[in-house]
């Protein structure tokens, strides 16, 4: 019998499974693209901000953080436990989420190498599209190395008004618990 993927919110550090959560976050994500342990502690008390545990029965699966945005959901960040890939967790946690939220933003490393192009396609096997514009992420940490990234959506695109909007949201509410005191991106051209 398989049981069924839960989804529970991280309220502070203190919480059960959130030691798990940290490793397998530092593992998964380049240091530009994480957050310091501190700057958790003001997020959760953020009503836009979630950071899931994912769970089956009592067995710690992976992360999934998101913002509240309105009309659509900022994904920024996904990690499933390395014993678990190739197991289909990723895949039913992403779309057991996206039917629950409905619109869906998150940001992939632009598809240059085999990795890349597989997430890439990962995401749109799930029902996501590639949008055409132009995008740039700050760094969460410093040194602050603007990198570029790819926008895109579900379960359709966005407009550049929406993607516009995106990048500002990442600005004025995320950013303001990253080590970024003033910061000027993401931006659109």
């Amino acid at each position: 019998m398989t049981q069924e993927l839960q989804f529970i919110p991280f309220k502070s550090r203190k919480d059960k499974g959130w030691a798990q959560a940290w490793a397998l976050y530092e593992k998964s994500f380049p240091d530009c693209e994480r957050w310091r342990a501190e700057d958790y502690d003001r997020a959760f008390g953020d009503s836009h901000f979630e950071a899931d545990g994912i769970w089956r029965g009592g067995e710690f699966i992976g992360i999934l953080f998101n913002w509240h945005a309105g009309s659509y959901r900022y994904l920024e960040h996904l990690a499933i436990s390395p014993a678990l890939r190739g197991q289909n967790m990723g895949s039913q946690a992403l779309a057991a989420f996206c039917q629950k939220v409905g619109r869906v933003i998150l940001e992939i490393d632009p598809p240059v190498d085999d990795i890349s192009r597989r997430r890439r396609h990962f995401y749109e096997r799930l029902g996501f599209v590639v949008n055409p514009y132009d995008y740039i992420h700050p760094s969460f940490r410093k040194p602050f190395t603007p990198h570029k990234l790819v926008l895109m959506s579900y379960p359709s695109a966005i407009t550049y008004e929406e993607a516009r909007g995106f990048a500002d949201f990442v600005r004025e509410r995320v950013l303001r618990y990253s080590e970024h005191e003033n910061p000027v991106l993401p931006k659109l051209p």
